[in-house]
């Protein structure tokens, strides 16, 4: 059974816990934690020597590198058909973003859109998954030119950000999403990795 952190925040108070705390509380109490993966929320560090309690896979988002930003026009790219230029604004500064994402591709040569799309936004220097490669290769960010356009960040699918294995689109944000803020405190989880284990049956005496 998958179960996420922000679910269990809806239903009893877990705060001052971390998600080592409640994996252990949740085994104690005959729920065994096989695994946590982690989608944004900071990873647990270890000193030498110390034993790590549950295994444990995923990416903590840097709070300055990957972000809340919205996508103002999506433009044509100059070279290449089935790529486009997004004008997107981080909270700080507007940028162009190169992408070849199918959802919003038929929002190119529309003119500035009437409602900014909320978008995940990982800028130059951002540590998240290669979309491209299979299984989960990690990748940090660095400017490169693409058929001719400087590419030097870009809007993340979940494959990019260790969420789930989809990379056919971008992250699509609720309209209310904070601009600037950092993506873990808007979307930043742990997903616990329950068995569920059958009760001793007893026969009677």
């Amino acid at each position: 059974m998958k179960l996420p952190i922000s679910w269990l925040k809806d239903f009893i108070d877990i705060d001052g816990l971390t998600v080592e705390d409640i994996a252990r509380k949740l085994t104690l109490a005959g729920l065994e934690v096989d695994e946590i993966l982690y989608a944004g929320l900071p990873m647990p560090t270890y000193g030498a020597g110390e034993k790590h309690e549950f295994k444990t896979n995923g990416i903590g988002w840097d709070r300055e590198k990957l972000v809340v930003a919205e996508i103002r026009e999506v433009k044509a790219h100059p070279n290449a058909d089935k790529l486009t230029l997004l004008d997107l604004f981080d909270g700080q500064q507007e940028q162009v973003v190169l992408t070849g994402a199918p959802n919003i591709f038929h929002l190119k040569g529309a003119g500035k859109l009437p409602k900014p799309i909320k978008v995940a936004y990982a800028k130059e220097g951002a540590t998240i998954y290669d979309g491209h490669a299979d299984g989960l290769v990690l990748t940090t960010l660095k400017r490169a030119k693409i058929r001719g356009v400087d590419s030097y960040s870009m809007v993340c699918s979940e494959k990019e950000l260790g969420i789930t294995e989809e990379h056919e689109g971008i992250i699509l944000l609720d309209d209310d999403a904070p601009v600037g803020m950092p993506l873990v405190d808007y979307i930043g989880d742990a997903v616990l990795d329950i068995s569920i284990l059958p009760n001793m049956a007893r026969n009677a005496m």
